[in-house]
């Protein structure tokens, strides 16, 4: 199954150069439906043209974007090693009532 998102510039870059393998998501009703060798095809926000294909090979489920950044490495999320990352980031995307409400997701993934 292909499932379609879509991202900003600095993400989909990072992905489409392959220094970004996990993306964050809340765990709503779209995402439950990913699972483990489905298909996300990524299209840049301001660009719907550009597009990047990957398969997912991991799905990581978690309360909150507190836990999943405890747990995953934040190299694999995009980060350099020098770059400050805050789960406190994520709530400019999803509330925290939100979060609680679904739970949060990293879907680990390779590009094709």
């Amino acid at each position: 199954m292909i499932h379609e998102m879509q991202l900003r510039e600095e993400p989909f870059r990072k992905i489409y150069s392959g220094t970004k393998t996990v993306e964050l998501r809340l765990n709503d009703e779209k995402r439950k439906k990913v699972k483990t060798g489905d298909f996300i095809e990524f299209s840049l926000n301001d660009n719907p043209d550009k597009k990047i294909l990957v398969e997912v090979i991991a799905l990581y489920h978690f309360n909150s974007f507190a836990e999943l950044f405890n747990a995953i490495p934040k190299k694999k999320m995009g980060y350099s090693p020098e770059e400050y990352a805050n789960a406190d980031d994520m709530n400019d995307y999803y509330s925290k009532e939100k979060q609680s409400q679904y739970g949060v997701l990293g879907i680990e993934f390779i590009k094709h």
